[in-house]
């Protein structure tokens, strides 16, 4: 009987891909477009991979309209062109401290179940899981995605409902923990009435993230008795 649903953050939280998306993201605009759109600004952390792009786009001075028309172009090849670039993800990026040994561990515990929340595209978030070898513990199909809605605050109830219809569990929002490294992942878990675990691992220093009033935050995810202890509570 799952009794626990841990829903993983991937970019920041359980790995680090290097830069590589930011490039990529420009490329399939560019694709899109017919433009490079240069140094752009848009902060990623936390943000669905459609909010992003439509950011990224919104910044180019495009006619009204223009930005919503060429966001499934842009979504599509920012896929392909991330899922061309696995090999330099791998060799730029990273797993952080502590999550292998927690995915083991939490996918041998017949009462927690682990998937992924996250903005990246279900695509997106398949290919820089697998450059580590990290789905093998994960239960993607449960997962909510970027791809399922461009409000990060909606994708708690997505993975609740996955779960109840492919797995037959029947989980409330306080089984639930999101475990991420951005403000946006604690809105998204509050807004569900999950439970959130903040990790100072991605680009929001940890004291700005203990200011938020997260169940727990963390430095990092290194004491994994400790972490697997929370997660199972």
């Amino acid at each position: 009987m799952v009794r626990r649903l841990v829903l993983w953050d991937v970019d920041g939280t359980l790995v680090r891909a290097g830069g590589v998306a930011s490039e990529v993201f420009s490329l399939a605009v560019e694709h899109a477009v017919g433009r490079h759109p240069g140094e752009h600004g848009v902060a990623m952390s936390g943000k669905t991979d459609p909010q992003i792009a439509l950011e990224i786009l919104a910044g180019m001075g495009l006619e009204a309209g223009q930005d919503e028309r060429h966001l499934p172009v842009v979504v599509e090849r920012l896929e392909s062109e991330l899922a061309a670039a696995v090999e330099l993800i791998r060799r730029k990026g990273r797993v952080l401290p502590g999550v292998c040994e927690l995915l083991a561990a939490l996918h041998d515990d017949p009462h927690v179940a682990q998937s992924v929340l996250t903005g990246n595209t279900a695509g997106n978030a398949a290919t820089k899981l697998a450059a580590f070898d990290l789905d093998r513990w994960l239960d993607l199909e449960i997962a909510a995605y970027g791809s399922d809605d461009r409000d990060r605050r909606a994708l708690v109830p997505i993975a609740l409902r996955r779960a109840e219809e492919l797995r037959g569990w029947t989980l409330a929002p306080h089984d639930v923990w999101v475990v991420g490294d951005t403000p946006n992942d604690l809105r998204c878990a509050r807004a569900a009435g999950a439970r959130c675990l903040l990790v100072g691992t991605g680009n929001v220093a940890v004291d700005e993230l203990a200011a938020l009033g997260a169940d727990q935050v963390l430095d990092d995810l290194a004491d994994v008795d400790a972490v697997l202890e929370l997660l199972r509570s």
